[in-house]
């Protein structure tokens, strides 16, 4: 049996910036890395375990023999242990094998910085390069346009395992399947994005990929590192940015994962209050510690750097941001001045946004935030978290709950649709109606909607509609953009046979047109974070549960007029007063036949009148279909 031979990848200068916390590419030194070393070809190992007496590489190469292959440890106290093991190469699948030097545990990991992990339920990793030649130049070289804040950003959020089934075979799709059928079905609807619910691996498919255990391999489920590329490549050619949910709030106590790594609290915080998760059952990262720190923003610039990611959506940041997030008094610790922010985490948050912005100034970084916590997508110089955008939880919240309501009610709570303008413009705001939305016995968006089949569908064409002249960028998770009336199943798939309905063909019509307005009209988008970019017409006709408002951009020929009747009765003649005289032009009309909508109520051209309204001096008479948006623009 070859033995160990003593090498590293780690300058001085390396183990200085990881003590400090401040290494951010520690998959370049970390992990498994086919080289050669005196002329002999094999693998490098390194991993972190500083309370360990022993480390053995163990895989189907020593036949799982721990002491077969020591690694040896560093003298510098960083608590690396490090090694090349000759004739060792790509696909050899292994594990580390670590003693504890004070209590003699002894646990199996996986590697965490492994680039591919085995298929689950299998737990050990794979050791794997690629050399991926990119095609992505052009997109690369104009991202910085299309991830720009004063540009359309719709994004569609998909689970790739229950997207689509290869329903015949029983499987899912693999990545070279998606990057021909979910990239032109994305480019098809007009979404600028794609999001992608955690493609890191994980072990229990019931977590959604919520529970990482391989931070820095896309999962196998659907094939190798260099195919899942080749996906992104394929979004790139074709105009399409890549989000991709990322979780450094939490992860899983599986005995191959990060929990009690080398035999101590390595990864997770020791303290049981800070360190599990009550509602997750999971364990929670030490932000206090350097190692920890550096690991994870190293984690998110590797996904920016080697699969041109163009974001991270964060998950669970409220959960991070406090010390008492769900938990009971005696629960929790209050923090050094008393209060219940958890200020090492939000200390990692700043310099993980820094980071990553640094890196890649072209990207974005979208918070998964529910709290009213100040600041989250304002500069760190200005006391925000640094984040570039955040979901916009409340808004979604009062919109759905309206919506849910008979149309016959909704006179009584305008205020609640109102409400979000009041603080729209207190951060850079995402409207998700994410997959959050649609499990657990909350149905499907389209079920939540009162009435019969044309009056639920009617209000899903309303509530999208609103949903896209609404300031913001947008959010709508698989399933939604059909009006798919079950909820969702993680092990299923979408149920696209409903397209053979003309209600479910008319919202993806639909929704397919929002994005093209929404691209189209620099109004919906040049100021969607400014309170510049808004202007009621009118939000008090409670009686008739109308409203009607502006968005404006930078050139006012681009302003366009919304009018939003939320209720099935029609409104003929419905004045609402305007800006300055002149002749309208209908651009948008929800209740449009290739929508199935009535078809019925149309505005093709309006003129004003010189008739005081909403106090303007000017007003037009328009003709309101039952549950619909109409958009207008000046001629």
């Amino acid at each position: 049996m070859t033995q160990t031979i003593v090498h590293s990848l780690f300058t001085d200068f390396d183990i200085d910036l990881f003590k400090a916390g401040k290494h951010y590419r520690l998959y370049e030194k970390f992990g498994a890395h086919i080289t050669t070393v005196n002329g002999v070809e094999g693998t490098y190992f390194a991993v972190w375990a500083p309370s360990a007496k022993a480390v053995s590489v163990i895989g189907d190469f020593n036949f799982w023999q721990e002491g077969e292959h020591h690694l040896n440890v560093r003298w510098d106290g960083s608590g690396i242990w490090e090694g090349f093991i000759p004739n060792v190469g790509k696909g050899a699948i292994y594990k580390y094998k670590i003693r504890n030097s004070s209590n003699n545990v002894i646990t199996e990991k996986a590697d965490p910085f492994a680039r591919r992990c085995e298929h689950p339920p299998k737990t050990a990793s794979v050791v794997w390069e690629d050399d991926y030649t990119w095609n992505d130049k052009k997109w690369m070289k104009n991202r910085k346009k299309n991830n720009a804040l004063d540009a359309p950003f719709s994004v569609y959020e998909v689970h790739l395992g229950s997207w689509k089934k290869q329903i015949e075979e029983n499987r899912f799709l693999s990545y070279n399947e998606l990057a021909d059928e979910l990239v032109a079905y994305v480019k098809d609807m007009n979404f600028t994005h794609v999001e992608f619910m955690p493609i890191m691996e994980y072990p229990y498919d019931p977590s959604w990929g919520y529970q990482l255990t391989g931070y820095f391999a896309p999962t196998s489920r659907f094939g190798y590192p260099d195919e899942f590329k080749f996906l992104v490549d394929k979004f790139h050619e074709n105009g399409i940015g890549v989000l991709l949910d990322w979780v450094p709030s939490h992860f899983p106590s599986d005995d191959h994962g990060l929990g009690f790594f080398d035999g101590s609290h390595l990864y997770e915080h020791p303290d049981r209050r800070k360190g599990y998760h009550q509602d997750w059952k999971s364990l929670i990262f030490n932000y206090g510690r350097n190692e920890i720190k550096a690991f994870l923003i190293s984690n998110a610039i590797f996904w920016l750097d080697q699969y041109h990611a163009d974001g991270l959506r964060v998950d669970a940041v409220a959960s991070m941001l406090f010390l008492d997030y769900s938990r009971e008094d005696g629960e929790w610790e209050p923090n050094m001045y008393g209060g219940n922010e958890y200020l090492e985490a939000i200390d990692f948050i700043k310099e993980m946004n820094m980071a990553v912005y640094e890196a890649f100034p072209d990207v974005q970084t979208i918070a998964e935030e529910s709290t009213s916590f100040s600041k989250v997508s304002r500069p760190i110089y200005d006391g925000g978290l640094g984040f570039g955008m955040k979901w916009m939880m409340g808004w979604m919240h009062d919109t759905l709950e309206y919506f849910a309501k008979e149309p016959l009610y909704r006179k009584h709570h305008q205020n609640d649709l109102t409400f979000s303008l009041n603080y729209a413009f207190t951060e850079n705001f995402m409207l998700p109606l994410s997959h959050d939305e649609v499990v657990y016995g909350k149905k499907s968006i389209v079920s939540k909607m009162p009435g019969d089949e044309w009056q639920r569908f009617a209000n899903l064409r309303l509530m999208y509609s609103y949903m896209f002249t609404h300031p913001g960028t947008k959010l709508l998770f698989q399933g939604g953009e059909f009006g798919q009336t079950s909820e969702w199943n993680f092990e299923g798939s979408l149920d696209w046979h409903l397209l053979q309905y003309d209600v479910h063909k008319g919202a993806q019509t639909l929704v397919k047109e929002l994005n093209k307005f929404y691209k189209k009209e620099k109004a919906l988008h040049q100021k969607q974070f400014s309170h510049e970019g808004f202007e009621w017409i009118d939000h008090g006709d409670h009686q008739n549960s109308v409203l009607s408002y502006m968005r404006k951009g930078d050139n006012e020929k681009d302003n366009i007029i919304i009018v939003l009747n939320m209720t099935p009765v029609p409104r003929e003649k419905y004045r609402i007063g305007l800006p300055k005289a002149g002749k309208l032009k209908e651009i948008f009309n929800s209740d449009d036949k290739k929508f199935h909508g009535t078809n019925q109520y149309k505005n093709k051209t309006a003129i004003s009148e010189s008739k005081t309204w909403n106090n303007r001096k000017n007003s037009i008479e328009l003709d309101l279909p039952p549950l619909a948006m109409l958009a207008f623009k000046y001629q």
